[in-house]
């Protein structure tokens, strides 16, 4: 059945980075607004905003301390209400991030927990008694250390948390905790914004056994993954969240949800029983980085073992409901670095290539700040340089495995989150144009040469290249080839990634060089080029190193 939200093109905005309007280094809720009209030119229709609720800003704000409130650094409720008034206005709409795995430890449900034993609010989070003198069981957080943090002033007493320690997790097995999440998403619903995208969703179920692990490091630790993420029963919460909450609104929900085996995704997705519109599958997108999702350990991979795992997803999750399609976000490197590994070949070709490559699969694409300029990683020299926690973690985790600080250091300047954090390159001035002052974190070096002033102006434009991406798929008379059709992935030689989308009769294929040599493919049937990155593509389909075409044929 056809959804509304199957037609949008979404742009993910990483507040704190995106633009600066108020000279404090920090972008914010008005620096948006006054970049609509850019948006709007890009031709996106929806806008995902990472989180500006109240927070310590441990970790950027993914530790929620008041879900009814704006942090000062980013405005005021006035503001975002201005700004889904202004987008709808320009036809573009709103999603927030919604985190309700874990709260921040400064939220007034957690202090009231800590400060009285005996308080209702005790059991909206996971507090457990130790055990002969140790934390409750031996396992090790997402971001490093015991996921058990000793309760101040209690002898024996422990609280839970898969990430920071600042981050304690909610008791979802706790009925009144459910409906005050579910209370609080309705009132932002009714504000007006057109949904969520879900944070972490997969972890709100414990395995409640609460086993100790087979020991996997150095630290004596196991990783918490197979006993808090992916537990049998998380289908009744979601299936209770859905029912409360997104089936009360006409609203679009995209689960984050690291890990999910394909056998296991119905819960999430299935068109009838799924609790969301949609989800990001990261099976093709982590592939490079060890099992437990350990940076230092590091996974070779080939094109051609890249095309499998993408065209394995799109066989998945279609098989069942609907995807979000994706090459970057606010937790990933920067695509061009992780799929491009050789620095000289990081240019104009193979940066629309990649975009070509995912942006025509079947799902709702998303495009990352910067992206559409082809933004890249920055290297930083020291870790006193990164400000991720999880960065931070990941490095000292490299030593106490045994990795020298050089190449802890490497580790994470290829992954570290704060590769897609940088400020927003939007012209060559002082501060990339995206404040009039130091920004919050340093910028990319190659501010000067990778902006938007200076890529609209180029005769090779990525900007230009997603802009004709966009209106070939929303405004074309194959928008709905490109929207609807059926997936086929298409097996030519090992460096050509190709796909063909059906629907009706019609057919639109989608071929890739994914080589740094030029590449030869031969179709059946007369074809008519819709978009390519090379001017000098002919009916041969005779590609340039980092070619791509999308062609229709009859």
């Amino acid at each position: 059945m056809k959804q509304w939200w199957q037609k949008e093109v979404v742009y993910q905005i990483y507040p704190k980075s995106f633009y600066d309007s108020n000279h404090d280094g920090i972008g914010d809720v008005q620096g948006i607004i006054q970049k609509l009209d850019y948006l709007k030119e890009l031709g996106v229709t929806m806008l995902w905003i990472c989180p500006i609720y109240a927070s310590p800003m441990d970790d950027n704000g993914y530790d929620i301390s008041d879900y009814y409130a704006i942090h000062p650094q980013f405005g005021t409720m006035e503001d975002v209400e201005e700004l889904i008034q202004k987008a709808k206005a320009m036809g573009i709409k709103i999603i927030m991030d919604l985190v309700v795995n874990h709260t921040s430890d400064e939220h007034a449900w957690f202090q009231e927990a800590i400060k009285n034993p005996d308080s209702p609010y005790r059991d909206f989070y996971i507090f457990k008694e130790g055990k002969e003198g140790h934390a409750p069981t031996n396992w090790r957080s997402i971001f490093g250390g015991s996921v058990w943090e000793k309760v101040p002033n209690e002898d024996n007493m422990y609280y839970f948390h898969a990430f920071q320690k600042k981050q304690p997790d909610l008791n979802w097995e706790n009925p009144k905790m459910r409906q005050a999440i579910y209370d609080m998403i309705n009132w932002w619903l009714d504000k007006g914004i057109a949904g969520f995208r879900v944070d972490a969703i997969n972890f709100i179920k414990k395995n409640q056994a609460y086993p100790d692990g087979i020991a996997d490091g150095t630290d004596g630790l196991c990783s918490c993954i197979d006993y808090s993420r992916n537990q049998e029963g998380i289908e009744v919460f979601f299936q209770e969240l859905r029912k409360h909450t997104f089936d009360r609104h006409e609203c679009m929900s995209v689960a984050e949800a690291c890990g999910v085996p394909y056998r296991q995704l119905a819960p999430f997705i299935d068109e009838k029983d799924g609790c969301f519109s949609m989800m990001f599958d990261f099976n093709y997108c982590d592939f490079d980085i060890g099992d437990h999702e350990e940076w230092f350990i590091r996974k070779t991979w080939t094109p051609k073992e890249y095309r499998d795992m993408l065209f394995l997803s799109q066989q998945e999750v279609n098989a069942l409901g609907w995807v979000a399609s994706f090459l970057e976000n606010h937790d990933q490197p920067r695509s061009v670095n992780k799929l491009i590994p050789i620095d000289e070949e990081r240019n104009y070709y193979s940066k629309t290539m990649l975009g070509a490559m995912y942006f025509f699969l079947r799902g709702v694409p998303f495009i990352y700040q910067g992206q559409e300029i082809g933004m890249e990683n920055a290297c930083r020299h020291s870790i006193e340089e990164f400000d991720d926690c999880s960065s931070i973690n990941q490095y000292h985790r490299a030593l106490e495995e045994g990795f020298t600080e050089k190449e802890a250091l490497h580790f994470v300047n290829m992954r570290s989150r704060d590769n897609a954090r940088t400020p927003m390159q939007w012209n060559d001035a002082t501060y990339a144009g995206f404040s009039d002052t130091a920004p919050w974190l340093a910028l990319n070096d190659n501010y000067h040469m990778i902006n938007v002033e200076k890529d609209r102006q180029d005769v090779h434009s990525i900007f230009k290249f997603y802009q004709a991406m966009i209106q070939l798929r929303q405004n074309s008379e194959y928008s709905d080839i490109l929207t609807y059709g059926d997936f086929k992935g298409m097996k030519y030689q090992d460096e050509i990634l190709a796909y063909q989308r059906s629907y009706e009769g019609h057919v639109v294929e989608v071929i890739c060089n994914y080589s740094n040599t030029s590449q030869s493919v031969k179709l059946d049937g007369d074809i008519q080029v819709l978009l390519s990155n090379d001017d000098k593509i002919d009916g041969g389909l005779h590609l340039r190193p980092y070619g791509c075409v999308v062609v229709s044929i009859k």
